[in-house]
């Protein structure tokens, strides 16, 4: 009976060790994951001349240009594994608000305006590692549909082109502008960490080639031309990082 329970202790130890190197099961087959976090968006973005399109001044608004800021915004994920390696995500967030400085002719006006942009994505994913593996780099791909609403010239820079357009008999023209929509890939790598079978941290960096076409609608007397209006495109081509806390469920 003593040589009997001397095992015990044993027992208990190796029953320990088992349960520690138990599979995490992070992130298997059927696995659902949130990740919320913060999204940092680095436009490297270039624009084309303002060119007034129609009416009397017609043509480029020489050495004219903008630039595109950076932006923050709190962003959702969510995730679905189709297999221990494959999965879906739709990433999601409150819409950004980048702003618009002018460049060129126009930096002098300084900021040209603002608008929100709405962007969610559905990415694809191959996670490498094996499903129980504590870091987990992976690769993706996807598309997003970009559109943009709340968009916002700045009254100096109304007041630039009213000036502009009428030959300076007229800065008190008022003006609107709109941000064309357009579909546009997403590129991704990034990794999770898993710190047990529930709770993980997540870092990705996406690539997005996106360009808008921006119309503006200058609303001058008919002595001067009446409604005229006004295009350029801006290339913004963001690079989008996501720092993320994740939670299965």
């Amino acid at each position: 009976m003593q040589k009997q329970f001397s095992f015990l202790p044993h027992i208990a130890a190796l029953s320990v060790m088992a349960a520690c190197a138990a599979p995490a099961m992070a992130q298997t087959a059927g696995s659902n994951i949130v990740n919320v976090g913060w999204f940092h968006l680095a436009p490297q973005d270039s624009s084309e001349t303002l060119r007034k399109n129609d009416g009397p001044r017609a043509g480029p608004v020489n050495g004219s240009g903008a630039t595109v800021g950076n932006a923050d915004t709190l962003g959702i994920a969510f995730t679905h594994f189709f297999t221990d390696n494959i999965s879906l995500t739709a990433d999601l967030g409150i819409p950004p608000t980048f702003k618009l400085d002018g460049t060129g002719t126009l930096a002098g006006v300084g900021k040209i305006g603002q608008a929100k942009q709405w962007s969610p994505a559905i990415v694809a994913k191959y996670h490498f590692g094996d499903a129980n593996s504590t870091f987990r780099p992976f690769v993706g791909a996807g598309v997003t549909y970009v559109w943009y609403d709340n968009v916002e010239l700045t009254d100096n820079f109304q007041r630039t082109i009213s000036s502009s357009y009428s030959g300076g008999r007229l800065s008190t023209a008022k003006s609107s502008a709109n941000l064309s929509s357009s579909w546009a890939p997403v590129l991704t790598v990034g990794a999770n960490y898993n710190f047990d079978k529930a709770w993980s941290v997540g870092l990705s960096v996406s690539y997005i080639p996106l360009k808008t076409n921006a119309d503006i609608t200058t609303e001058l007397p008919a002595a001067l031309g009446g409604t005229t209006h006004s295009s350029t495109s801006l290339t913004i081509n963001p690079v989008v990082t996501f720092l993320s806390v994740g939670y299965k469920f």
